[in-house]
């Protein structure tokens, strides 16, 4: 029978449990294992969202910015959740219709937060009807009628 460890050292079960208990105060390993940016997140971890536009709204920008950025509230089809996304061009804005079925996606800002200078907008607009948002800004295609 082997003598016990000195004190201070640990054994490789023991530091294996140890390192396992301390993981949990890591804010990334915990947000990770407990799944809460699928939960919290009205995407669902899904890369992109369809869904209905439910009214056009102004956003006012952030300081030193002056400018009322157009978006649009979109309740999304898969769960019912409302989202406001930015419509991204110049005009774009009159594209878009209540009632329109939108494409939309995050907007691009760090860990999935708002972008730049719009406040508490996540998402951007990439399709309007099935026709790219890009395309109708540019003036290639023209909108179909739902």
């Amino acid at each position: 029978m082997s003598p016990p460890p000195p004190s201070g050292t640990f054994t490789a079960g023991k530091l294996r449990h140890l390192r396992q208990r301390r993981r949990w105060s890591d804010r990334y390993y915990k947000r990770r294992e407990l799944h809460l940016k699928e939960r919290s997140d009205p995407l669902e971890g899904a890369p992109q969202g369809r869904g209905i536009v439910i009214e056009k709204v102004g956003v006012e920008a952030k300081q030193p910015n002056s400018a009322i950025r157009k978006c649009v509230k979109v309740q999304l089809i898969k769960n019912g959740r409302q989202v406001t996304a930015f419509a991204v061009g110049d005009g774009a804005i009159n594209f878009i219709d209540e009632h329109d079925e939108v494409l939309v996606e995050g907007i691009g800002g760090r860990m999935g937060r708002s972008y730049g200078d719009i406040p508490g907008v996540r998402y951007k607009v990439i399709k309007v009807n099935n026709v790219s948002l890009d395309e109708l800004v540019r003036g290639r295609k023209e909108k179909p009628q739902r």
